[in-house]
């Protein structure tokens, strides 16, 4: 695709649990979005009519128990979205489907099996978040969290031996000849034979290849591990930056390391996460956001933020408009590296005081753009073009007015500027994100 043909890729990143923060409190909001599966029917309807090329679904395994967290906030409990899935897979026809799965608390075979089973039930549409999990060890025979170095390593294994099982089978390895009576080509079979550090698996897998060879791998890690990751494994790479100039960098930092893998840096796919919140006039949408600030719970949500990002101290106990003191010179964390350094560096930078840093990070990290399709249109544009981006994942809360605001707003600007697609250009995912069909990689060996 040359440069005047390329489009804005959006990916919408719908919450597992229905609803994030505290938008459940909103009036429009729905009583039970976290159980209700019509909900997301609705959601994912609605982004597709838009063309959305992705639906993203978050995870977790575990339970943050702190007693305040408990009480506000809606994480508690949420759909699994391999199970969530397979059924937006028949209710839809077009858009992608990305469920997050974790290689810290499941095993390979499983989840290809799985993935490679959703491939096919959506005709080739689904995508593999590939993440090593911010916690949960307690719920699977452990007393704590599997060290960040760690979990890195078994990710690469993981993946390993994930796409080697979804190579078990070559595409025609199933004649089915009833003349004959032969059923399968078994020089087309192919057994992994895994033995690794973390992993003994034989294969092959009991599932026909995925429809796109293998699904679209996403991956959102900003350490260093989870950027060497990325720029390895990685097609879609979601990350957080919160300047043109920081975008900028990130995107030619992972294309380039893909580049020296031998890989295409084509075939990565950066997309920045922003949170929208649109208004017909810039007052009004001002004024959405104010709303939904109000319901917020500043003790809870910055005593949790202070937790997650291991800041050294408890932001809920400082006055409102207090200046946030420097954190730490130096500073680890077991869970989220990249977003407790995006933290830090947001600190440092700007010196806000609480309150303002309150209002910063009530999209999980992400920029949050305010105002009219219009201005939003100017600020996609604007990262889109500078090279920043190849599109968004656009970080919804769940309120089913602020997916209508964005899809009946926003994108038929986009659309007007010739910066987005008005119809699905392919059939499977792949095919909509520009990406190429992955081969057997024993296909050679068959000729």
């Amino acid at each position: 695709m040359s440069q005047h043909d390329r489009q804005i890729l959006l990916g919408a990143f719908i919450p597992s649990a229905g609803i994030m923060g505290s938008a459940w409190r909103h009036p429009s909001a729905a009583t039970d979005s976290f159980r209700d599966f019509e909900h997301y029917r609705w959601i994912a309807e609605k982004l597709e009519a838009a063309r959305f090329h992705a639906l993203f679904f978050n995870d977790s395994v575990n339970v943050d128990l702190d007693p305040l967290a408990l009480a506000r906030g809606p994480n508690s409990v949420r759909w699994d979205p391999l199970v969530l899935l397979p059924a937006l897979a028949l209710a839809t026809r077009h858009i992608g489907l990305i469920a997050t799965a974790s290689t810290t608390y499941n095993e390979p075979y499983n989840i290809a099996r799985k993935f490679a089973n959703i491939d096919h039930l959506s005709g080739g549409r689904v995508g593999w978040n590939l993440v090593t999990s911010l916690g949960g060890g307690e719920n699977f025979n452990r007393d704590d969290h599997i060290q960040h170095a760690d979990r890195y390593e078994r990710a690469e294994e993981f993946y390993d031996v994930v796409t080697g099982l979804w190579d078990s089978w070559a595409d025609d390895a199933f004649i089915q000849d009833k003349a004959s009576g032969q059923w399968l080509d078994t020089d087309k079979l192919h057994v992994l034979n895994h033995h690794g550090k973390h992993f003994q698996v034989q294969g092959p897998l009991n599932a026909s290849r995925p429809v796109q060879g293998y699904p679209v791998i996403a991956q959102a890690g900003s350490s260093d591990a989870g950027r060497r990751l990325a720029a390895r494994a990685g097609e879609l790479i979601f990350t957080a930056q919160h300047t043109v100039e920081q975008g900028l960098a990130f995107y030619q930092e992972i294309k380039q390391t893909a580049a020296a893998l031998g890989r295409n840096p084509e075939h990565l796919k950066v997309l920045p996460g922003v949170s929208t919140v649109i208004g017909r006039t810039q007052a009004e949408a001002q004024a959405k956001y104010d709303q939904l600030q109000e319901l917020q719970d500043p003790k809870a949500f910055l005593s949790s933020i202070s937790r997650f990002t291991s800041l050294g101290f408890d932001l809920s106990e400082l006055p409102f408009d207090s200046q946030v003191p420097l954190p730490p010179e130096q500073f680890d964390t077991n869970t989220h590296k990249s977003r407790q350094k995006l933290v830090f560096d947001l600190i440092r930078r700007e010196r806000p005081t609480v309150r303002e840093l309150f209002n910063k990070l009530t999209a999980g990290g992400h920029r949050i753009l305010i105002g009219t399709p219009e201005s939003v249109a100017d600020d996609f544009q604007e990262w889109f073009e500078s090279g920043a981006a190849d599109g968004f994942n656009v970080m919804f809360s769940g309120l089913h007015q602020g997916i209508a605001d964005f899809a009946d707003g926003v994108v038929p600007e986009l659309q007007r500027r010739g910066l987005f697609r008005t119809e699905y250009q392919g059939q499977t995912l792949r095919e909509n994100l520009g990406l190429p069909y992955i081969a057997n990689r024993h296909q050679g060996a068959q000729a």
